[in-house]
């Protein structure tokens, strides 16, 4: 099992839409690489830009979802050239990131940045960081989408069943 943390603009989509997928084992969404004073940020201070990023801590069986792969899926719901803003999601705490735990992960990370960056023909918006720091957001964002299935989202909604689960 693999773990990697996804800053994707809102949180609640981005974990409602990897979640469908087979080898995602566990999905959990909080607060990532925002200054660290030890004390775990409120919802209401990210939103008043307290410099942490929107994350998906995301778990996965790397037989089943390869990092390529789940890069794939990310990138397929990401404006990747976007600076702190998806859909109409506006601020730094909906900037996008890849933050690794796993040093080994780095060279296959920064890979696939650069083949997407070439095809793009313009440099990427998406930090590419090890894990500062991460906080486990309120229990009332958990699984958003699931309790409230008309929540805002900027992925599309055709995207949330696209593995056939």
């Amino acid at each position: 099992m693999k773990t990697i943390y996804l800053a994707g603009g809102c949180f609640w989509g981005l974990q409602k839409f990897l979640d469908q997928f087979d080898g995602i084992i566990e999905t959990e969404v909080g607060y990532a690489n925002g200054p660290d004073d030890g004390k775990a940020p409120l919802y209401e201070d990210v939103c008043c830009s307290s410099g942490h990023a929107e994350t998906v801590r995301v778990c996965c069986d790397e037989e089943v979802m390869p990092l390529g792969a789940l890069l794939d899926k990310y990138f397929m719901v990401i404006d990747p050239l976007s600076v702190n803003k998806q859909g109409n999601d506006r601020g730094i705490q909906y900037r996008t990131g890849i933050y690794y735990i796993d040093e080994e992960m780095l060279p296959e990370i920064s890979g696939y940045c650069d083949k997407v960056s070439g095809e793009l023909g313009a440099p990427l918006a998406v930090e590419v960081l090890p894990l500062s720091n991460y906080y486990k957001a309120e229990e009332y964002h958990q699984k958003y989408l699931d309790k409230n299935p008309h929540g805002y989202c900027h992925i599309p909604t055709s995207y949330m069943n696209i593995s056939g689960k």
